[in-house]
């Protein structure tokens, strides 16, 4: 399956985040010398070819946010697309302003007259207990052609292992001091359809086929510190070089409705 994103797409979302390139912070200007791009970067690059004029796009699990690292663009699809539905059980989610619409609720109970021919599922399916009830609500309100976006952690990765055996307690606190997070923002991880295989089955079984896969490498866990930062990014330099996937990395998936 060849990649829907160019070096050249890649570019320009790096453009429409940061805008000013004079202006660039010491971190974005150290990925871009490494030209390296965040798994971010690379989804919202996939969202860009997706959502098109006229596109029915459902955001699950938005929160205040449809891209948090990259509100301009967010604005700009919101724009281009017809209708922009931002379902989330949250509270967050009354502070989003760019969706056309907010549904308070879950993916499993919600109801639409119309269905979506776009999907987005940004670091949700990690905290979703029942998989296969979710994928059969996305079954449920898509038609043919349509497209369903996974962008997940990958259960294989370092900082998921972590996770998963580190108390819930501990979670906000650990994220607030690497990553600035909020309290608000941490939620319970289940990993329940966090691979390639578990997700292929899944939407297998609900009359979906993948038509891309990719995982992203994920040099971000230290990204708050400089000298961090440098070293994730010379390992990342060096996994390459040798053959090797890094081992910190997201997953990034597309799903056509059969």
């Amino acid at each position: 399956m060849a990649s829907p994103v160019t070096q050249s797409d890649l570019e320009e979302i790096f453009r429409i985040r940061h805008n000013d390139f004079d202006r660039l912070g010491w971190a974005p200007r150290m990925r871009r010398r490494f030209n390296y791009f965040t798994p971010d970067e690379y989804y919202e690059a996939v969202v860009d070819k997706l959502v098109a004029p006229g596109s029915q796009w459902l955001d699950v699990g938005c929160g205040r946010n449809v891209f948090p690292s990259n509100t301009n663009l967010a604005q700009i699809l919101a724009k281009r697309c017809e209708r922009l539905v931002g379902l989330d059980p949250d509270e967050t989610l009354e502070e989003n302003t760019i969706v056309h619409q907010q549904v308070r609720g879950t993916l499993e109970d919600f109801q639409s007259d119309s269905a979506f021919d776009v999907v987005t599922l940004r670091m949700v399916a990690e905290h979703i207990a029942d998989p296969s009830r979710a994928v059969s609500s996305l079954s449920r309100l898509t038609t043919p052609g349509s497209k369903v976006v996974i962008y997940t952690v990958s259960r294989n990765s370092p900082v998921s292992i972590i996770s998963w055996w580190t108390p819930f307690a501990l979670h906000d606190p650990i994220k607030r001091f690497f990553w600035g997070t909020e309290e608000k923002d941490t939620f319970p991880v289940w990993y329940r359809m966090n691979t390639r295989k578990e997700l292929g089955n899944l939407f297998g079984q609900w009359g979906f086929k993948e038509s891309f896969f990719v995982y992203l490498d994920d040099c971000r866990t230290l990204a708050g510190f400089r000298a961090t930062l440098l070293l994730e990014l010379c390992s990342w330099r060096v996994f390459h070089a040798i053959g090797l996937g890094y081992p910190e990395n997201c997953l990034l998936g597309v799903y056509e409705r059969c």
